[in-house]
């Protein structure tokens, strides 16, 4: 039965729901009245670590019998959002801020479901455990323990003596150790619940002493029984931990510490290799707790608690039991040093590389909580300043507004502000250009028609787009950058569901996505979804070679993006069914440490980089800084205070990213820089949101709203200068095509796509084509003739036997801009796809064949799944997967015929899973067909596993 202190029978109002009595009630600390008899009475805490019982277990498995009235109640943990929900119920709890708020469910046990916290990112990090309808009586019973002797008498190992005796005591943690039977402890906070058996249990000193060190060791003891438990609880840190050692060699046999919480839980140990062998207990505390960083204060959690140590004959088994891998062992704390500092002292307080300089650009209140910015083509910052965030205001009630500063100077100063326009409502991502403002502003992407001579907008924003979503604010459109090809490219998150259209288009001209990389054109007003994946990116960049880098959150942070291709999700499913795996990082490491999730490494991961939040993305393509950061890619981590520096290095297909030491510390947890780029002097512009609070949260009181900084990072080799693009002739814009800082390439290109380019202009680019022997000078007048309309089919196919690989593999992917290509031109494809000795050119034909139509892909496709080369490669075997999924729907033989003699590990297996997922009577026939030809096949581990894989086809 169910512990008394379980089965109190607090009931809240019911609701009706289809299939269920539900309820969804919030309270402060308040239970509500008794409105009917409950028999399962569930009580938990809702923290980001999990759902936790009274009894201390993590997630536990709520069982209940059929037909009983069942409610589970979670009182907040913390101060962070979190809810509870019944999964195949569809029941969901009201939502919870503030620590101690309790909310509850309640319903009729009918079958078995899983409950979790519906807050975006919260059950992939571990807020998610079972509910189980069960037979019979439900009990916790377990099998009976034994005292450990010696010389005929029991050890004193569960401290019923009230005493030390059989330990010895070092420190002055273990001073005054047994503590009575109190419940609540008086060496713990009052609402801790320590739940120790009998009278006397042993601490290092609770939430009062933690501060205390020391060590306690028992007297040796033979093991008699294959298996011992003890209960422990109290901090999850290295120095805090109990030990269980060897006694002949000293060595230690298992270990483990609590898992920051005060309720002691058994621990179960294998002793069956120790049998007959003398063991020892040695308990650990050599951490202070004593915090070094003035805003976090001291860890309450620097002790360690235990009680009975017992031995059992058989495996006991505890619902409570604490298993290692849910304890989540924390590192040190990382010691950032402020907080909360003016934008003058916080300039002061980063520690910039030798040779750099940090400066205030601009501080509150001139600049209030800069969301995203651009730099235009006379180098002023085009700033938006969010006062709606986190809460989208109703239709035309907005208050974001953008503001343009310009360095009138050069004394890194914005020291001219101006005021664009006003009202408008959650915006996420702006970019200038093409004649006029574009903004991301969900549920809209918009343009305003902008005089620039006058900075003024010559009409209302136009709602080019609309569908943009708004479940989770910090997750909608974002990033707004111009690609090298003349599209306007973007960010979404994983948490915000998006079905993007023209206004007032039906769903079959709509785009759905959540988490990638979408593009817009300026021009022809084509809408797509670019690369599918990753979680919440809120940076995107291209390098120079016009390949698209993101940075994202949560799970690992870098992402060479491919058109066409599905990455890695934090959560989710990929709108293709069929797609079966995805694209990992391309990073070789991650900015956390720990095994147990980013989450648990915040605060504490300085050595690895600083946490799992990220925010901005910047390829130092300048000309003034010096050469070992170049073609780096820079990026804000939040919860570390510092800009992470990783070098992406080709490889293979793409490339594989690594960590170079982190560019700059900003020594303030306040700090939380949204973006960085770099301007015509090669220096770089950052806006940071300032605020204590670090995490998206819906409650808008969470976020100081009255500061914001823009900071300056210059070398001694930045020369500043004052230019004004749109001033210059085409053939001057045609020339900054071979500037060395990519900010004059760019601006340069984005006008001379407005211009629209002339015969002039295109033979100038061309020269640079045919002449210029450096790659990227290459693919920056490709790419300007692109967007001018300088280029024919012609001279694209022409392209394709160029020398250089992305010179080729630029002309694949804009022969295929437009999803459709002549024959002459499929011919000279489906040649590269046989012939050409470059990676990144097969990469390219995957993604152009993921345009097509899948009738045109065939001989393509047939050539690249036999490239056994290519098997092992990050991104080629996923690439061409994608490409030649959709064949199985137009001739199933032949598709099948095709993943037989494909070099391409899963190429297979995955067609006999999409022709299965066909279900006709052919499709089933051909699978039949075979099973029979592997039957006869040379018995392997391989062809059984494609047996199986056919008889499950089959049977779906």
């Amino acid at each position: 039965m169910l512990n008394s202190r379980l089965k109190t029978l607090l009931i809240t109002t019911l609701l009706c729901i289809p299939g269920a009595y539900g309820v969804a009630q919030t309270s402060k600390n308040k239970p509500a009245p008794d409105t009917a008899r409950v028999e399962r009475d569930f009580q938990l805490e809702a923290t980001m670590l999990g759902f936790f019982a009274k009894d201390g277990a993590r997630n536990p498995t709520l069982k209940a019998n059929k037909g009983d009235l069942v409610r589970i109640t979670i009182t907040n943990g913390e101060v962070m959002t979190h809810d509870i929900a019944l999964e195949k119920l569809g029941l969901k709890s009201k939502t919870l801020q503030d620590k101690g708020s309790k909310t509850s469910i309640t319903f009729r046990a009918d079958k078995s479901d899983t409950y979790y916290c519906t807050v975006p990112g919260h059950r992939a990090a571990g807020m998610v455990g079972n509910f189980d309808v069960v037979e019979g009586t439900i009990s916790n019973a377990t099998v009976a323990g034994q005292i450990p002797m010696k010389n005929g008498k029991p050890i004193n190992l569960n401290f019923e003596d009230g005493t030390l005796n059989d330990w010895t005591a070092t420190g002055d943690a273990f001073t005054h150790a047994v503590f009575a039977q109190d419940d609540p402890s008086p060496i713990h906070e009052k609402e801790m619940h320590i739940g120790f058996d009998g009278k006397y249990f042993l601490s290092s000193g609770g939430t009062t002493n933690y501060k205390q060190v020391g060590t306690l060791t028992s007297v040796p003891f033979t093991v008699t029984q294959p298996f011992a438990a003890f209960k422990v609880s109290g901090g999850a840190l290295q120095d805090t931990r109990v030990e269980l050692v060897q006694a002949s060699t000293n060595k230690v046999i298992f270990h483990s510490t609590g898992q920051g919480r005060a309720t002691l839980q058994p621990v179960v140990v294998e002793l069956q290799p120790y049998l007959n062998q003398d063991i020892y207990i040695r308990i650990i505390d050599n951490e202070t707790g004593i915090s070094q960083i003035p805003y976090i204060p001291n860890d309450k959690w620097a002790h360690i608690n235990f009680d009975d140590f017992l031995f059992y004959p058989t495996r006991p088994n505890f619902p409570n039991e604490l298993k290692q891998k849910d304890i989540i062992v924390l590192p040190p704390l990382d010691p950032v040093l402020n907080a909360g500092l003016s934008g003058v002292k916080a300039a002061q307080a980063m520690t910039p590389p030798k040779g750099f300089r940090i400066s205030l650009a601009a501080a509150e209140p001139d600049i209030v909580k800069p969301i995203c910015y651009t730099i235009d083509w006379r180098g002023r910052l085009w700033v938006v300043e969010s006062h709606t965030y986190p809460v989208p205001a109703p239709e035309g009630q907005g208050r974001d507004r953008i503001l343009i500063f310009e360095d009138t100077n050069g004394d890194g100063t914005l020291d001219k502000k101006k005021v664009f326009t006003e009202g408008l409502n959650l915006v996420s991502g702006i970019e200038v250009g093409m004649g006029g403002v574009w903004l991301g502003a969900a549920p809209y992407l918009l343009f305003i028609p902008t005089d620039f001579k006058n900075d003024k907008p010559t009409g209302a924003p136009q709602k080019l787009l609309d569908g943009w979503g708004r479940e989770d604010t910090h997750e909608t459109l974002n990033s707004l950058r111009w690609g090298p090809d003349g599209w306007l490219y973007g960010t979404h998150g994983v948490f915000t569901h998006s079905n993007v259209g023209k206004p007032g288009a039906p769903d079959s001209e709509r785009t759905k996505l959540n988490a990638g990389v979408w593009r817009y054109h300026p021009t022809t007003q084509k809408f797509e979804l670019f690369a599918e994946g990753t979680s919440n990116p809120w940076g995107l960049d291209f390098n120079e070679y016009g390949h698209a880098f993101i940075t994202a959150c949560v799970i690992p942070h870098m992402y060479h993006m491919i058109q066409g291709g599905r990455y890695q999700r934090q959560a989710g499913k990929h709108f293709n069914p069929y797609t079966y795996d995805d694209i990992k990082t391309h990073a070789d490491h991650v900015h956390w440490v720990g095994e147990r999730g980013p989450h648990a490494g915040n605060f504490r991961s300085g050595s690895a980089g600083g946490g799992h939040a990220h925010s901005g993305a910047m390829i130092y393509l300048g000309n003034s800084w010096p050469q070992e950061y170049r073609n780096d890619i820079f990026m804000n981590n939040i919860n570390g205070a510092k800009l992470n520096q990783d070098h992406p290095t080709r490889s293979g297909s793409g490339y594989v990213v690594t960590h170079k030491p982190d560019f700059m510390p900003m020594n303030d947890s306040w700090s939380q820089w949204l973006n960085m780029k770099y301007d015509a002097s090669g220096s770089v512009w950052a806006i940071d949101w300032y605020d204590k609070n670090q995490c998206h949260s819906p409650n808008p009181d969470v976020h100081d709203k009255t500061m914001g900084r823009i900071f300056k990072i210059t070398h001694d080799n930045d020369k500043w200068v004052q230019v004004d693009l749109s001033k210059a002739s085409d053939m001057e814009l045609v020339n900054a095509q071979l500037n060395g800082n990519d900010w004059y390439v760019r601006q340069a290109r984005l006008l001379l796509q407005e211009r629209g380019g002339s015969k002039k202009v295109h033979k100038a680019l061309k020269d640079i084509l045919a002449k210029n022997p450096d790659a990227t000078r290459k693919l920056r007048a490709l790419w300007a003739l692109h967007v001018t309309n300088g280029l024919t089919e012609q001279d694209l196919n022409t392209l394709l036997s160029n020398e250089d690989e992305y010179v080729r593999s630029w002309a694949i992917q804009l022969l295929t801009e437009d999803k459709t290509v002549s024959p002459e031109t499929l011919k000279k494809l489906a040649t590269l796809a046989q012939n050409d000795n470059s990676a990144l050119v097969r990469l390219y034909l995957a993604s152009a064949m993921g345009r097509l139509e899948p009738a045109q892909r065939w001989d393509v496709v047939d050539a690249l799944v036999q490239k056994a080369t290519d098997k092992d490669d990050h991104n080629l075997p996923l690439m061409v997967w994608y490409a030649a999924e959709p064949l199985a729907a137009v001739d199933m033989k032949r598709a099948l015929e095709l993943g037989q003699k494909s070099k391409m590990p899963k190429h297979l297996p995955y067609m006999i899973q999409r022709i299965g997922a066909i279900g006709s009577d052919e499709s089933k026939k051909l699978l039949k067909e075979l099973n029979d030809r592997v039957g006869k096949l040379e018995h392997s581990h391989e062809n059984h596993e494609l047996q199986a894989l056919i008889a499950k086809a089959l049977e779906d």
